[in-house]
């Protein structure tokens, strides 16, 4: 009775609210039925109901494999990089730009910064091209005018987690710094008029006031990061790697696999084994790194 009370008291929230919960409801949970095609041995014909039942049998293919531990370490450790280099550069740039006083600068600053979060992934691969490649790469035209040799940089695997995360924190530190930036000016101006009656520096005012008292917003966007540890931005592997099997060791991500895997075999019940272990890594990382959250700061867990 309590529950049919509050949404007839609130009943305009909850219209308001109906078309996202519909969304979420038809794109987030309907689509888990699919995970069951990971313990079947699925073919079109027989439909997900009718498939035969397998059990784990499928993701042999994944655990069996000299792969698996490969790939799931290329992950987390990319996206380590991506979230550690991400968010802490955008945090340098949020602090930046809030200390700019000149507003039209600070505009065009600001717009300039976030212009790379809307190219594609497919532009970002060509410009990545045109700077690397072999032939008249700007990169290796440079090192030629200095009197060092080329390098064929889509042979040399164990540089491509660095360009990787220069090339996410060039497109996505802009958008990020913004999302600081917004929780920055939301700070009272009491405090820092009172740490300058103390004598408190600029820098000292950031260290002991700024990042504190944003510190909340930091959790929460390295917790969202944390949850998404153990999925790969195909588009930007995919994009940018594609199928150069010399730079697998230290590029390909579990999702580049799963999609070669179904590409390749076209086995929809073993491509769907490591999606669900892949989920099921996910899962487990948040709700530890959430965990930890709560113990430094019990209002910034996500749950």
């Amino acid at each position: 009775m309590s529950f049919i009370r509050e949404v007839t008291k609130n009943k305009f929230l909850y219209i308001l609210a109906l078309p996202g919960l519909m969304f979420l409801i038809v794109f987030a949970y309907v689509p888990l039925n699919g995970h069951l095609i990971a313990f079947k041995k699925y073919r079109l014909a027989d439909g997900l109901w009718g498939s035969k039942f397998v059990g784990f049998d499928n993701f042999k293919f994944f655990f069996m494999s000299a792969d698996w531990y490969k790939v799931t370490f290329n992950t987390a450790f990319l996206n380590g990089l991506f979230l550690v280099f991400g968010l802490g550069i955008a945090l340098v740039l949020a602090l930046f730009l809030n200390e700019i006083r000149h507003a039209l600068f600070k505009r065009l600053a600001q717009s300039f910064i976030f212009m790379p979060y809307f190219i594609s992934w497919l532009v970002v691969s060509m410009m990545a091209f045109a700077f690397l490649n072999t032939t008249d790469g700007v990169v290796n035209r440079t090192l030629e005018a200095y009197g060092a040799e080329r390098i064929n940089w889509y042979l040399k695997a164990e540089v491509w987690p660095a360009i990787l995360t220069l090339i996410y924190v060039w497109k996505f530190a802009g958008y990020y710094s913004i999302i600081f930036l917004a929780a920055i000016t939301g700070i009272s101006g009491e405090f820092y008029e009172s740490a300058r009656i103390d004598g408190a520096t600029r820098f000292q005012q950031i260290i002991h006031i700024t990042i504190p008292l944003i510190r909340s917003v930091i959790i929460v966007l390295g917790l969202l990061g944390i949850g998404r540890i153990f999925y790969g931005d195909f588009g930007m592997i995919y994009g940018i790697i594609g199928d150069n099997s010399a730079l697998y060791s230290t590029t390909d991500v579990i999702d580049t696999y799963t999609y070669r895997s179904l590409r390749v075999l076209s086995d929809f019940s073993k491509s769907s084994a490591v999606v669900l272990y892949q989920s099921v890594m996910g899962l487990i990382t948040i709700v530890i790194f959430n965990l930890l959250a709560k113990k430094i700061d019990k209002d910034s867990g996500l749950f």
